[in-house]
């Protein structure tokens, strides 16, 4: 049996009045129920005119489209297939939602903010979703962008992936072995820096996170970054709120010259576990060597905004087809970490960050496939659905 390429299918829907097409969202709405959803949208959501009416429903109709699989104003026609209408009260139809977006602002957005991380608590409590957050927590921060189309899409640009597009950000928040959380999440304009506001995005996930964590927490919290992220506001709004950071530097002409100090005696030698393709030699990289040197960031800032830590280094060999293969030539990356972990495991550790690539993968794969509105702010309120979701 095959797809048929006569006759493909375009879409489908459960037209039967006495079938679910989705009844797996029964269980997963009754559980948002129960972490607050919709009490927290009819308490904190402010939407004007009568568009706004009815926020809790609103918002549930959102989320529970987005759990379904709709990725698009049109797909919340999803809701009202079937008997969705009778297990669910007020199934809206997609052009009300859509109205409703298109009223939101940027307060209206912080307030879903909220709601999104009142959720996360009411969901912390009841399921084994954090479990493990008094222990050891990693704090990832990354931004994607995500392609739209459309002339008139507020906010579109071209960043740093040369697409246009909407710039989104987010931080989660992982503990132990479970899955990577994600705990805040901001839309910006598509040509924005990466960094930009970065530094108040980690200063609410760390306020979210010491509200989650209980008062006898002892474990370190330890915040990932990559390059674009390095950068003296966002590391000490991370140490001034009690975490340690571990961020990749760029090779600058300062670190260099810092790495060019490493003796060849203080290089361990490591092995990945499994083999790592390197971009830019285009090759798979199966070994390396890694070794640390003491480091204050940040030494052209006044003295206040310097921080002392260690640069971390990893170097890895430098393939060249074209070399006579006489000399060793090695490729260097480096990040800076005020963790106590050692050499070995700093490494290991910092590597982890690309956990977070795959949570935007996830999300762009499902509800952010494209920002469905005109609005800046409707795509806004649409990513931290997506993110309940």
């Amino acid at each position: 049996m095959r797809l048929s390429h006569s006759h493909p299918v375009r879409s489908a829907m459960c037209d039967d009045p006495n079938l679910l097409g989705a009844a797996g969202l029964v269980p997963v709405m009754t559980l948002a129920e129960q972490a607050g959803l919709s009490g927290l949208a009819r308490e904190h959501l402010s939407v004007p005119t009568d568009k706004g009416a009815h926020p809790d429903r609103k918002v549930f109709s959102l989320v529970a489209g987005m759990v379904a699989g709709a990725d698009s104003i049109d797909d919340m026609a999803v809701l009202r297939h079937g008997a969705m209408g009778r297990v669910f009260e007020h199934p809206y139809a997609p052009s009300t939602l859509g109205s409703f977006l298109r009223e939101f602002r940027f307060g209206h957005v912080r307030q879903l903010d909220a709601i999104a991380t009142r959720v996360l608590a009411g969901l912390h409590a009841r399921t084994p979703v954090l479990a493990g957050i008094d222990g050891a927590v990693m704090v990832d921060i990354d931004d994607s962008i995500i392609e739209v189309y459309g002339p008139a899409k507020q906010g579109a640009g071209f960043g740093y992936t040369r697409v246009r597009g909407l710039n989104s950000a987010i931080t989660t928040l992982t503990c132990g072995p479970g899955a990577p959380v994600i705990a805040a999440q901001r839309l910006r304009k598509g040509a924005c820096n990466s960094a930009r506001g970065a530094h108040r995005l980690i200063a609410d996930t760390l306020a979210t996170l010491a509200r989650l964590r209980s008062e006898n927490a002892s474990g370190p919290v330890l915040l990932r970054a990559d390059s674009a992220f390095y950068g003296h506001r966002t590391v000490t709004t991370a140490i001034r709120a009690g975490a340690q950071v571990s961020v990749t530097v760029r090779q600058d002409a300062h670190v260099r010259a810092q790495i060019a100090t490493i003796g060849e005696d203080s290089w361990t030698p490591i092995e990945y576990t499994d083999a790592v393709f390197d971009a830019d030699s285009g090759q798979w990289v199966s070994r390396a060597e890694v070794a640390e040197i003491p480091f204050t960031a940040f030494t052209s800032k006044a003295k206040a905004l310097q921080v002392p830590g260690r640069l971390v280094v990893r170097r890895i060999p430098d393939f060249q087809p074209d070399g006579d293969g006489l000399f060793d030539v090695w490729r260097f990356h480096a990040f800076f970490t005020t963790s106590d972990l050692d050499t070995v495991t700093a490494d290991q550790t910092h590597r982890g960050h690309a956990i977070i690539e795959q949570v935007h993968a996830d999300l762009k794969a499902s509800a952010l496939a494209h920002l469905p509105s005109g609005k800046f702010c409707a795509n806004a309120a649409w990513l931290v659905c997506a993110v309940i979701a």
